[in-house]
């Protein structure tokens, strides 16, 4: 969903609720698990977030199952609720050229081991983009390590058209992400 003007909370519910009947826009679901599948473009990035300490990781953690990265790039959320598997949610954009972007989303898996920390979400129906994305905080080599992994390509038809735009916002987008957690993690 595209807007002139910022959402309301009544319009985010009514897209969270028709995202949510209608499901998921690609089949490779949890995918950013494995082999990332054919046809779409990837993305894999990563950034050192320092000495893995004590009690680092389950900061790190914290702030991601928080949203984090997407509160960092300014995202808002639909519910404002910490990541759990199956959470379903409307990410927020303001775009750069004016007016907003709405992205539905739902929550595919989240990782909670000793060494390793995160989730992925998919996009739902009427998200402009199809694909999934992970974010993991994970333990190398006594440094902690924050990884995203994603496959994805335009789905709305703006977004197809965007084509360089769409992407060079998106890829501004993973910067932002990346630094926010490295800031929440100083």
């Amino acid at each position: 969903m595209f807007s002139v003007t910022r959402p309301s909370e009544a319009q985010l519910e009514a897209a969270v609720a028709k995202a949510a009947a209608a499901g998921f826009s690609y089949s490779e679901v949890g995918a950013t698990e494995g082999e990332l599948p054919a046809g779409y473009r990837h993305d894999r990035w990563s950034t050192d977030l320092g000495e893995d300490a004590p009690d680092r990781l389950d900061h790190a953690a914290t702030e991601l199952l928080n949203w984090r990265p997407q509160r960092g790039a300014g995202m808002s959320l639909h519910p404002d609720e910490p990541v759990s598997a199956g959470l379903t949610f409307a990410l927020t954009l303001q775009l750069p050229l004016g007016g907003y972007a709405v992205a539905p989303g739902r929550v595919v898996y989240v990782i909670d081991e000793p060494h390793r920390r995160g989730f992925a979400y998919g996009t739902l129906v009427g998200h402009p983009e199809q694909g999934e994305e992970s974010f993991i905080v994970r333990r190398a080599d006594g440094r902690l390590v924050f990884e995203i992994t994603a496959f994805s390509k335009p789905n709305h038809w703006l977004a197809k058209v965007g084509g360089r735009f769409t992407r060079r916002f998106q890829l501004a987008a993973t910067k932002r992400y990346l630094a926010a957690m490295g800031k929440a993690c100083q």
